[in-house]
């Protein structure tokens, strides 16, 4: 489940970065700052989400343990 929250965090920062660099391309802003900062955090932002839930947990054996 977690793997696929994940992947739909790193669905919407390249969605977000493809809207902010055609919109830019496209749009007649007059500062553009403003939108390219708001774009980079938010991809950024989704984006370590999305790394953050398709992480997996490791399990740490203690080699002292004898079974």
């Amino acid at each position: 489940m977690n793997k696929e929250i994940g992947k739909w965090f790193m669905d919407i920062a390249k969605y977000v970065a493809t809207a902010v660099l055609i919109s830019s391309f496209l749009g007649g802003f007059e500062q553009k700052w403003i939108m390219y900062f708001i774009g980079i955090i938010t991809v950024i932002s989704t984006f370590c989400a999305g790394l953050l839930f398709i992480k997996e947990k490791k399990i740490i054996k203690n080699n002292n343990q004898k079974n």
